[in-house]
């Protein structure tokens, strides 16, 4: 009867072991799926394109977007312009084979806005980023964050692969339709992952 007990209690004590461990083994489980779906929701993405020079320019530079946390950066470090102001504006056509830039197409406007400036309650393109100052040795950057973009989404209107960067010799005026008048197309890039 002594052994009868004493299989019954090893026999128990494993059975109680056993299930703690696998609650343990589901514990560390849930554990890695809250940390693959907190990885999945801080994925970043990058594309990074370089400027060509267009209408016999001396631009060169480089445009940055970074996606993160649902929303995109755009850095643009631009030089050899003429200082001043020049306006900078997503294209929608990712073409830059034309020497003159027009084989980009149009600013980028997927909900058909009047041009304006970014953000204006009468509306805007989501192409039109604005105006970035350039110093006397010819060099300017522009940085900017929303929300109303995405790299390599699903949303047509927010998508902003397949589009060029149009950097413009001339100040966009915010108000001249449909491309605020800007001026000669001074460099190009395509957005590409």
């Amino acid at each position: 009867m002594k052994r009868i007990s004493l299989t019954l209690l090893f026999c128990a004590s494993l059975l109680i072991i056993g299930c703690k461990n696998d609650k343990k083994d589901n514990d560390e489980n849930k554990t890695s799926d809250t940390e693959m779906t907190q990885e999945k929701e801080v994925e970043v993405k990058k594309v990074k394109i370089t400027l060509e020079p267009k209408s016999d320019s001396k631009l060169s530079g480089n445009v940055v977007f970074t996606q993160e946390n649902g929303e995109v950066t755009m850095t643009a470090v631009i030089d050899g312009l003429a200082e001043g102001m020049h306006a900078i504006h997503i294209h929608e056509s990712a073409d830059c084979s034309t020497n003159d830039g027009s084989s980009a197409g149009g600013h980028w406007n997927p909900t058909f806005e009047q041009h304006g400036k970014w953000g204006d309650a009468s509306g805007y393109h989501k192409g039109d980023i604005g105006n970035f100052k350039v110093d006397g040795n010819g060099n300017g950057t522009i940085t900017m964050t929303t929300d109303k973009w995405c790299i390599g989404c699903d949303d047509d209107a927010k998508n902003i692969i397949g589009k060029a960067v149009i950097v413009h010799d001339g100040v966009d005026d915010f108000t001249s339709q449909p491309s605020g008048a800007a001026g000669t197309r001074v460099g190009c890039g395509t957005i590409k992952m």
